[in-house]
């Protein structure tokens, strides 16, 4: 019988990572360069190892070929086959990262046989003064855009965001975007890896080699027209459901609570993702206990309709399904 999952964080030094993903979240980091840790992945070269349980040992894309529906739901099923169709992720941003963006479905496959890349940010931490780039300033045309690029000054047609912890922003593919220094997001997004990057600040590796841009592929991807409100307006009140972001890759609520709540799941044909930012708490399933601590992510099983959550202080959980 299946039961909520928890697997091996996937860890990814960057030239732009740091120590945040250690001391927030408990990170086993190597280096004081850790950029990146895929929480939950079904990549063929990154594919998420189950830690707990008789499937101890089992990648992701094993469960679904073996599970299939009971794991993922049947419309998730239907529409993804055996990929798993979101990527769950902890970022820490010790240094600007390249300001970039992603192809949609139509394109990504085209050019990649892949997903596109939608997503979105939660703020877990960010620095005084820290920003986010997001989208064009005023309208923009090509010409204009590819100038200042040229001349290095791309960054001036931009929209700076300034964030806080607890921030949330939707990110569709063809916005332009960056997170600044100074700030460590959770990001969840489609399962793709396809990212142009568009501006790098003259960046070397340990080589004195330049990030490759890919300015030509981006252009037909950008979307140039101004950014409207990019920040998600809304009130977490504790012990209630708070929607976040709902799109057709997924829909993400955050729960905060330090009460015993009880989730059914009956009208969601989907898996739901755990993925627990601030506290720790106790997963109560099928007379089974499952212990998560703060940055810990979980995966709960489509078949399970019903569940017990149990805090030991307050908790900040998001919660994310494909709503189909």
């Amino acid at each position: 019988m299946l039961y909520p999952l928890k697997f091996e964080p996937i860890l990814k030094d960057k030239i732009w990572g740091g120590t945040k993903l250690e001391s927030l979240f408990n990170k086993a980091a190597v280096s004081d360069k850790l950029g990146e840790s895929w929480e939950l992945s079904g990549i063929e070269t990154d594919e998420s190892v189950v830690t707990n349980g008789f499937l101890a040992g089992n990648t992701l894309p094993e469960l679904i070929e073996i599970y299939m529906e009971e794991l993922v739901g049947d419309k998730n099923f239907a529409e993804y086959g055996h990929s798993f169709p979101l990527l769950f992720k902890l970022i820490d941003a010790n240094e600007n990262l390249s300001i970039q963006v992603h192809p949609g479905d139509e394109v990504a496959f085209e050019r990649h046989n892949s997903y596109g890349k939608t997503e979105m940010w939660y703020v877990v931490d960010a620095e005084v003064g820290a920003e986010l780039i997001i989208g064009f300033s005023e309208n923009c045309s090509s010409d204009t855009y590819l100038d200042a690029l040229d001349e290095g000054l791309v960054e001036n047609l931009l929209q700076k965001v300034p964030v806080t912890k607890g921030d949330v922003f939707f990110i569709p593919a063809g916005l332009v975007h960056a997170i600044g220094k100074g700030v460590v997001v959770a990001e969840i997004q489609q399962s793709s890896d396809i990212t142009y990057r568009i501006y790098d600040y003259k960046r070397t590796d340990d080589n004195g080699n330049e990030r490759e841009l890919h300015t030509e592929q981006a252009l037909d991807v950008i979307n140039f027209e101004a950014s409207e409100q990019p920040k998600t307006i809304y009130k977490a009140l504790l012990n209630e459901i708070t929607p976040l972001v709902s799109c057709q890759y997924f829909t993400t609520n955050m729960i905060r609570f330090d009460e015993p709540l009880t989730r059914n799941y009956g009208t969601i044909d989907s898996f739901i993702a755990y993925m627990c930012l601030e506290g720790n708490f106790v997963i109560e399933y099928n007379n089974e206990k499952t212990t998560v601590n703060k940055g810990d992510t979980v995966l709960i099983p489509a078949c399970i309709v019903e569940l017990g959550l149990i805090p030991d202080n307050t908790v900040t959980l998001l919660e994310v399904f494909v709503a189909n």
